[in-house]
């Protein structure tokens, strides 16, 4: 397995976005590297806000990556590439929950979501097991996905919109379902 050299990692630290996807386009394996090492957290963190499970989540977030790298000789490198790797990721996420609810899967003990998170969530974000995660649980993926791209990833509604190739009218009617219904089920929260 090989590895960034300590010089070659500082220089791509200071890279932009837009000269990583270049030297990947051109074959760098610590220029791979250094988009991984960037993406990860958050690529990784909206899968499981997702789907409620580590173990998916992880399988979501690297085939989501995997297919970007598959695909980066056919990306636009003016454009950013995280909204392209989060597109990627949060529509398996949402496709995987539906296959899930179509089985009607549920983890083991019978809970909405695996309880345990490969990492610490970041500052900020809810814990799965906290009122806002265990809300948040109880929204269709669908809502969750616009909700983490919109609250978690600070994405606009324009930018979710062509993310997710809706109209904006429905990431907005989506946004406010998914404030009505998670206020609800925080209010009906005894405590």
């Amino acid at each position: 397995m090989w590895s960034l050299q300590d010089s070659d990692a500082a220089s791509l630290s200071d890279a932009t976005e837009r000269g990583l996807v270049t030297a990947a386009q051109d074959g760098s394996e610590p220029a791979v590297e250094e988009l991984f090492r960037r993406h990860w957290p958050a690529t990784h963190r909206a899968a499981f806000l997702i789907v409620r499970d580590a173990a998916a989540a992880e399988d979501i977030a690297q085939d989501a990556f995997l297919s970007a790298l598959g695909a980066l000789g056919r990306f636009d490198r003016r454009r950013p590439f995280a909204p392209w790797l989060h597109r990627i990721a949060v529509n398996r996420a949402i496709d995987w929950s539906r296959s899930r609810s179509l089985r009607h899967e549920v983890s083991a003990g019978g809970q909405l979501f695996d309880s345990a998170a490969p990492e610490p969530l970041s500052a900020g974000l809810p814990e799965p097991t906290s009122e806002v995660g265990l809300a948040l649980a109880r929204l269709s993926a669908e809502h969750r996905a616009v909700v983490v791209l919109r609250y978690v990833l600070d994405y606009t509604p324009g930018e979710i919109a062509a993310m997710l190739e809706l109209p904006r009218g429905t990431v907005n009617s989506r946004l406010r379902r998914a404030l009505d219904q998670l206020s609800e089920h925080l209010e009906a929260e005894p405590g």
